[in-house]
């Protein structure tokens, strides 16, 4: 079995731009960067043949791929590639308290404690299993070879860690932005990054 799978992160959102946090809880809309961002993804790609697109259930990811689903390609939401929660920090604006909170946890994830969580958040490694769960689905469909995934900052590098088993307290050293791609091949072997971190279509934007 072959699969190839473009993953990306979704467009820029207004809460991006003023620095609060997002996450799993936060169904926030693309700004018009977003859609700009959108659309010069669908330009340098959108003669690529998908077989079928996935979202996560938040609004911004589905935006993101809008042109593509406008084209009648077959989608699906999956829970599995929803950010992380980050908890009590969600919808918060990043002031020093919560900056520090964050330098703390993302220490400790990349000192090895993935099963540490902000409060009423997510840890790494509960994020992975409800990803390994998504893989799997996807994996498991036929007809689908070439497939568009449309997911987040956090969880997209999280998901490339255990994806090309590169231990996910390394996260950070998968770079990101908005809509950056990262394209993986799928074969008996397992995956392997044939694309990394194409940003190339946001060159005027």
């Amino acid at each position: 079995m072959r699969k190839t799978f473009y993953f990306i992160r979704h467009g820029q959102t207004d809460l991006n731009l003023r620095g609060i946090v997002q996450g799993r809880g936060i169904d926030s809309p693309l700004n018009k960067t977003g859609h700009k961002q959108a659309q010069a993804f669908y330009e340098a790609f959108g003669q690529v043949s998908f077989d079928k697109i996935y979202t996560s259930t938040l609004l911004r990811t589905k935006q993101t791929v809008r042109p593509f689903l406008d084209l009648g390609i077959p989608s699906e939401e999956l829970s599995g590639l929803d950010e992380i929660s980050w908890g009590i920090y969600e919808g918060k604006e990043q002031n020093e308290t919560i900056i520090t909170g964050f330098e703390d946890i993302v220490s400790s994830w990349r000192n090895g404690n993935l099963d540490l969580g902000v409060e009423q958040g997510e840890s790494p490694n509960q994020l992975v299993a409800r990803q390994q769960q998504a893989i799997s689905y996807m994996l498991q469909q036929k007809d689908e070879d070439t497939i568009l995934v449309c997911m987040h900052g956090r969880a997209m590098r999280i998901m490339l860690c255990h994806l090309t088993g590169v231990p996910v307290c390394l996260m950070d050293d998968f770079p990101h932005t908005n809509t950056a791609l990262y394209v993986l091949e799928y074969n008996d072997d397992g995956f392997k990054i044939v694309d990394h971190y194409n940003i190339k279509h946001l060159e005027n934007i």
